[in-house]
């Protein structure tokens, strides 16, 4: 059975028609899904009905899984399957029983304050409010090939350090303090031009913009450059919004796409879980 693919208006994204993702899928079927993946940078499931399991056993078709971010507990969400992260507005005797809450969420890269950030982050929507909470997507390598001339010539072998201590929305994780100045910022240190491993296209990573510090610049100067960069990669015409519905499953490719969350009324319920597939070492750009 081959797969239908059918293309969203935008810099980036498609929707996969007639895939059961809970289903024993065929090799060569896994294989043009993949192929749509890296195509399109992202790609959407309608309509799927996964648990926890097959879940992470579809995530497994793609790679290896990797373990679900540090959060603010400081412990896994779901002990029995710590490969998945929750990410919900749910509570329990006060406490939120996920990340995020119902707050909006920053442009990020997925775990990029790690070596090797994952290749795929695959979230699946259980309870999905009826407004907000929609994930935005911006496309990175156009964001690195619409850039000026100069500009791609003064980034090229730069770093920037990429902050672990809070995530998209602002909340300090356990076992980190307040980063008081970004150069002393701990994570790890990943080029602003990245080769994707695949595709060999060059694709721009930016550090998240809290806690940001391009290394060898004076602050003022990598502020600015940040600054810069962040509003230029996140224009209208690279970006792509995804309103959710219950059942949509969403496999993005983390090594040339950003995204972001809208925040929403905490009346609504939203419960998403994510995987995430490991990364590989990204070629160094001539």
């Amino acid at each position: 059975m081959a797969i239908e693919v059918r293309k969203f208006d935008a810099p980036l994204g498609a929707e996969i028609i007639g895939v059961d993702c809970a289903g024993d899928l065929s090799d060569a079927l896994i294989g043009e899904i993949e192929e749509a993946w890296y195509d399109n940078l992202l790609v959407v499931f309608r309509d799927q009905e996964l648990d926890d399991d097959r879940l992470t056993a579809f995530t497994r078709r793609f790679g290896e899984p990797d373990m679900a971010p540090p959060n603010p507990t400081g412990r896994p969400w779901l002990p029995a399957t710590p490969e998945i992260n929750v990410v919900t507005n749910i509570r329990v005797d006060g406490e939120l029983t996920g990340n995020a809450g119902n707050s909006e969420m920053s442009w990020h890269t997925d775990l990029g304050y790690i070596e090797v950030p994952p290749s795929a982050s695959l979230l699946y929507g259980i309870t999905c409010p009826p407004v907000g909470g929609d994930t935005y997507f911006a496309n990175m390598y156009l964001a690195y090939e619409t850039l000026p001339d100069e500009t791609r010539e003064k980034i090229q072998g730069l770093k920037a350090i990429h902050d672990i201590t809070t995530n998209a929305s602002g909340v300090l994780r356990a076992g980190y303090a307040k980063v008081a100045d970004p150069r002393e910022t701990p994570g790890c240190r990943h080029p602003l031009v990245r080769l994707h491993p695949q595709t060999g296209r060059k694709t721009l990573f930016l550090p998240r913009r809290l806690n940001g510090y391009v290394l060898g610049l004076e602050l003022a100067e990598s502020e600015a450059l940040l600054d810069m960069l962040w509003a230029h990669a996140t224009r209208d015409e690279l970006t792509f919004g995804h309103k959710w519905r219950q059942g949509d499953l969403v496999m993005w490719d983390n090594r040339c796409l950003i995204h972001r969350r809208d925040g929403f009324d905490d009346s609504y319920t939203r419960l998403m879980h994510r995987t995430q597939v490991k990364g590989t070492e990204p070629p160094i750009p001539a």
